[in-house]
């Protein structure tokens, strides 16, 4: 018999062992029966809300030192909220989550075609032999070895983020074991057994490729270098190992090589394609501009943020520039498949509504310099960009010098705004001498615009600069219509006009606004609010979930570097001055698009300005693209604001709220503070954010 001592020990061993959590279950009906979400649950325990989500389906375990205060917590919902008919439990000891691992089988990748089929019920899963089981840490989550299924080709989500232990993790939170110990391997492995991959997002478009994401330690074991030493080209060079490789398993490369953001991919067989996309995190493949927080999540929480990403949006395909215009062409694919009448064989036809296939090149004056077609052009070219005007100190009043403070007001996706329900030429230019003027119909017009005399206080309309123009000049069709809006007659000289015509861009817009609602709403901030209300969610948006906050980051920078790319400029070492550059052979390369959203949301920029000053006699300091300065007696915008004798916003004035085209705050300073630079020819506007922000607005190009 053991004595009284070896006992103790016994039970003293077990008391200094890592303490016993109940089940997931109950840890969630715990949870809800205390009244607390999951986001507050996170937010207590200073952790995201994907980790406690986990800890709930029994994907994960916490560790110390969050371990220690999340069994205090659920010990002590235990006691006051016990299971029906029973007395306050101890806390239940948790199962250790056995891995799994599926039967392999040897089948080729699926058709698109049976992404739609229903799933069928889960195979049986066999457990690992007890001593594998053992060699895991009791926190880790189960890894299932992943298997084809002809019957749900992506059931594993669009992506995965592959960490150095072989462990690639969902975006839903499945684990997968991935052997690959080469590029060649790993593009195998994502193809045939992953389950990785998304539908098409229109029915004539096609599926999106898998994606990989490869942690540092991951791409160091698969043979690829910590740093990637060529920072111009973004490229491994081509004699090195891993190239070889990926030539010798009969891979191959795009043109832009083996950089942050690489594809492998063999040429289609039966239709199918077999493309990887690979995403190399060391080498910089998420900027941090684009996706602010994200070096610092652990794999499984980066997983689920591009995870999020990928279904709201896309499954990213590079930056969030090349991400926003791969968008378009997805949701209005350039061709569909049409029956031939006389053969009755189906055959690829253009899509109604789309850009087509091949390139179109622009006016002379709708073109930038370096381009080919404005070689010797001496007419003058369209300069259709966003708002960068101070109004002069010398128009200040004494008034406004007196208010105490400097609001500066932001327009959510002010360029997503102006995409809305925007008609766009879809046809190549035709040049036409002294047309009559037509705000239906998208193009160039050259216009004297010089003679329209407005309020100094205002920016005009018709430049960037916010300066008004001294003769004739190339406007968009949105800049001259706005003109005749304010009252005055257009005559044009010239213009280069398209006469098949659409709203390109609405599908892009719809899909767009709607994840950037959805995601606002993870937030807290959702479109039902007052305004008191709408300030205050926004006041702490950022600071509830750092995965939220980088999706809402990468939406933003998704539609300003979508549209940008619509003009992307020369790149690389390789350019000579006169040549044709690669985005050139792009349908999508098209600047009279970019700059009829440019122009739009310059427009709405001041026909807000215009309403606000008419109804409050306010007028701004200043204006930076999408964000406008305004003097206020308080430092709420509620002090200024016009708003109707019912209380709500005055219709055609700025508004408060999250969607697309209305306002927040961008920041609150001293009056004296925004003078000070307005006097040293400063844009308070880039500025007003404070913390030593310098706001700007990168176009994409």
């Amino acid at each position: 018999m053991p004595t009284e001592e070896e006992l103790f020990a016994s039970v003293d061993a077990l008391l200094r062992e890592e303490p016993q959590l109940p089940p997931p279950a109950e840890r969630a009906r715990l949870r809800e029966a205390a009244g607390v979400t999951q986001s507050r649950l996170a937010q207590a325990l200073k952790t995201t809300l994907q980790t406690v989500k986990n800890w709930e389906n029994g994907r994960s375990e916490p560790r110390p030192p969050r371990l220690v205060a999340y069994q205090r917590l659920l010990e002590g919902w235990a006691e006051r909220f016990p299971k029906p008919g029973t007395a306050a439990p101890a806390a239940v000891a948790s199962p250790i989550p056995q891995p799994i691992i599926l039967p392999a089988q040897e089948q080729v990748a699926t058709p698109p075609e049976a992404a739609a089929a229903p799933a069928p019920a889960p195979a049986a899963p066999v457990a690992r032999q007890p001593e594998q089981a053992a060699a895991r840490p009791a926190s880790r989550p189960a890894r299932k070895r992943a298997v084809p299924n002809a019957a749900a080709p992506y059931r594993h989500g669009p992506l995965a983020v592959l960490d150095g232990d072989g462990t690639a993790y969902g975006s839903d939170g499945i684990v997968l074991d991935c052997p690959a110990a080469t590029i060649p391997e790993l593009a195998e492995w994502t193809l045939r057994e992953s389950g990785l991959g998304a539908p098409r997002l229109h029915r004539h478009g096609r599926d999106a490729d898998p994606l990989v994401v490869l942690t540092a330690s991951a791409a160091v074991k698969l043979g690829l270098p910590e740093r990637l030493e060529d920072r111009r080209g973004l490229r491994l060079p081509e004699d090195h190992s891993v190239v070889a490789q990926i030539a010798r398993a009969k891979w191959k490369l795009t043109q832009r090589g083996f950089g942050p953001w690489a594809r492998v991919y063999r040429p289609a067989q039966a239709n199918q394609r077999q493309c990887v996309q690979l995403a190399i995190l060391p080498w910089g493949a998420l900027d941090s501009r684009a996706w602010p927080g994200t070096a610092d999540l652990e794999p499984a929480e980066l997983a689920h943020v591009l995870g999020v990403y990928a279904q709201r949006v896309i499954t990213p395909r590079g930056s969030t520039a090349v991400s926003g215009l791969e968008l378009m062409t997805a949701l209005r694919p350039p061709t569909r498949a049409v029956r031939d009448a006389a053969t009755g064989e189906w055959a690829s036809g253009h899509n109604p509504g789309s850009l087509g296939t091949e390139p179109v090149d622009p006016a002379p004056p709708e073109a930038p310099q370096e381009h080919p077609v404005a070689k010797g052009w001496t007419g003058g070219f369209l300069d259709e960009e966003a708002y960068q005007w101070v109004r002069d100190v010398q128009l200040l009043s004494d008034e406004e010098c007196l208010l105490p403070w400097a609001i500066g007001l932001d327009i959510n996706t002010a360029f997503l705004a102006a995409a809305s329900r925007l008609v766009v030429g879809l046809s190549g230019p035709e040049h036409v001498a002294r047309p009559r003027f037509d705000k239906k119909i998208p193009g160039s017009w050259l216009v004297d615009l010089s003679h329209i005399e407005l309020d100094p206080r205002l920016p005009s309309p018709f430049t960037p600069t916010g300066q008004p123009p001294t003769g004739p000049a190339w406007y968009q069709t949105n800049t001259v219509a706005y003109a005749e809006e304010l009252g005055y007659h257009a005559r044009p000289l010239e213009a280069y006009l398209r006469r098949e015509t659409g709203a390109y861009l609405d599908p892009w817009h719809d899909r767009l606004k709607t994840a950037y609602l959805d995601t606002m709403a993870d937030l807290g901030v959702t479109k039902d609010l007052t305004d008191e209300r709408f300030l205050a969610a926004m006041e702490r948006h950022k600071r509830t979930d750092p995965g939220p906050a980088a999706v809402l980051a990468a939406i933003k920078a998704t539609v300003k570097g979508g549209v940008g790319k619509l003009r992307e400029r020369p790149q690389g070492r390789h350019y000579r001055d006169g040549e044709r550059w690669q985005a050139l052979q792009r349908p999508t390369w098209r600047p009279d698009i970019r700059a009829a959203v440019i122009s739009k949301a310059r427009v709405n920029m001041h026909r807000k300005m215009l309403r606000t000053a008419e109804a409050t006699g306010l007028y701004p300091l200043a204006v930076l693209s999408d964000c406008v300065v305004y003097p206020s007696p308080g430092r709420s915008p509620l002090d200024f604001l016009p708003y109707t004798t019912s209380g709500k916003p005055l219709p055609g004035a700025f508004r408060l709220g999250p969607n697309p085209g209305l306002a927040k705050v961008e920041g609150v300073q001293e009056m004296a503070w925004a003078v000070d630079l307005m006097e040293k020819g400063l844009n308070p506007a880039r500025h007003i954010k404070g913390d030593g922000h310098d706001a700007t607005f990168d176009e994409g190009e």
